[in-house]
Parts: C-alpha cells; sequence; structure tokens
C-alpha cells in the first residue's frame, strides 16, 4: 500500500511526522542515533520524492551534470544535519516544515540555478495555440524531468501530480470556467499543461506552489521551509497561480 493511502492524506502525513517528536526528541537525548535514523527515515518519506524531483528538474535544465548526484547523497547529509541540529525543531507541529528547510538548505547550496525564465512569463499572453502546443511537445518529448532520474524511484512511490484546477482558480465565481476546462480538456491535458507552465515559472514561484499543492503545507510553513516573510510566500504563490491562470485563458481561448 501507497505510504500516503495508509495515513490517508498528506495532511495525514503531516500529522504521523509530528506524533514521532518525542521520540526523537528522546532518543536524540540518549545519544542513540540508530533509533533516531530509523524512526527519522519513516518521516522523511515525502522529503525524499521532494529531493528526487528537485535533481530531475535541474538536470533537465542543465543546473547540474548528469550522473554526478543521486538522491541517497543528499539523504545522507540530511541524517546528519538532523542529528546534528534537532534541537531547533521547538514544537512537533514545525517537524516536517523543519525538515523540509534543511533539505532545501542542502540542495540549494548545490544546485545553481539560474531558472528565472523572464521571457517566458512576459510573453505569456502572446503564445498563439500553436506555441502553446509546440512548447509541450518538446517538454513531453525532453521528459520534463519526470523520468531522469527513474532509477532512483525503485523504492518510493513517485507521486502523481495533484494539480487540479481548484489550485488556480481559487476564486468562488470561477467555478463555471473550471467546469468547462474540466469538461472541455480533461483532467490529464490539464496536468501535462499545468506541469509544463510550472517547468518553466521561475524556480521560487514553482517551488512555493508545489509546495502549497503537492505537499499540503500552509503559507506559515512554506515561509519556513524557504527561508522566507509569509508575504514574500503569499505573493509568489499568487504570482504562480496568475500565471498559470494566464496560460490556460491564452492557449484554450477561454477570455
Amino acid at each position: 500500500m501507497d505510504t500516503l493511502e495508509y495515513y490517508g492524506s498528506k495532511k495525514g502525513f503531516n500529522v504521523f511526522v509530528a506524533s514521532t517528536f518525542l521520540d526523537l526528541t528522546q532518543f536524540r537525548k540518549q545519544n542513540n542515533q540508530v533509533l533516531f535514523n530509523n524512526l527519522l527515515l519513516k518521516d522523511l518519506y515525502q522529503v525524499k520524492r521532494y529531493i528526487t524531483k528537485r535533481l530531475a528538474t535541474a538536470l533537465t535544465k542543465g543546473s547540474l551534470p548528469k550522473g554526478k548526484y543521486k538522491v541517497d547523497d543528499f539523504m545522507d547529509q540530511l541524517f546528519i544535519v538532523v542529528y546534528d541540529n534537532f534541537d531547533e525543531v521547538k514544537n512537533k507541529e514545525d517537524l516536517h516544515s523543519w525538515l523540509f528547510n534543511k533539505v532545501n538548505e542542502l540542495l540549494t547550496e548545490t544546485i545553481i540555478e539560474e531558472e528565472f525564465e523572464d521571457y517566458f512569463i512576459k510573453n505569456i499572453d502572446d503564445y498563439s495555440r500553436p506555441e502553446w502546443d509546440e512548447m509541450e511537445e518538446k517538454f513531453s518529448t525532453d521528459g520534463g524531468g519526470d523520468y531522469v532520474m527513474i532509477d532512483e524511484l525503485d523504492d518510493i512511490s513517485y507521486p502523481k501530480n495533484d494539480y487540479v484546477l481548484n489550485h488556480v482558480f481559487v476564486e468562488d465565481n470561477k467555478k463555471e470556467l473550471m467546469d468547462a476546462l474540466d469538461k472541455e480538456l480533461g483532467e490529464e491535458a490539464l496536468k501535462r499543461h499545468t506541469d509544463m507552465v510550472l517547468h518553466y515559472l521561475p524556480l521560487a514561484m514553482r517551488n512555493v506552489f508545489e509546495l502549497a499543492t503537492e505537499y499540503q503545507f500552509s503559507i506559515r510553513e512554506i515561509a519556513i521551509i524557504r527561508n522566507q516573510s509569509i508575504a514574500e510566500v503569499k505573493a509568489l504563490l499568487e504570482k504562480a497561480r496568475k500565471n498559470l491562470e494566464a496560460s490556460l485563458f491564452n492557449r484554450y481561448d477561454l477570455a
């Protein structure tokens, strides 16, 4: 059974991680690194998926050389960092976001990312339907990061992207539009389009959107993960949604 299915939902898994805080604290006080790491490994289920996806994207964008880095390289570092710095976690509710914060720091130190696709955002209103189709074809052909690290996914269930329309159109008055898109395009086409647009968005926008939707973190938790203010995270999430909305309006002539 998939881990997320076992815990009922992504939020359910967050609750599970919080429930391990007291035991981890006790193992750390006892200097029992074996028991600490055995329990921590269960908490890192979503973290490992997050590492895999971040590395895959970096590879397809040319930010990392192929074959140099493995998911387990970062997992090994993370075990050490978490054990050495566990006293930074002040309460159980912050444990999961703190784990993501630590791995985010490790990834940022390694991945030299110049991903601000300014041209893409400036021209998002001007792409024609054939240009969008060509862009998606290229994205699909190149793999879009989804298949680059398939060898790393043997022991975990790679998440099905959860980018449904209610993550993009958050206003109540957009329900009719969402229903029309669902009916006209279907779930798979919408997911492909959303994945493609996110791939070309600036790293910060994509990262905030994914943490909010795929991992179900709150704005406050994402601010912890990214070492940013709540206002900055809100602004990035709003910009990501607006760009996704604009792409759908323009590609499918929904104006």
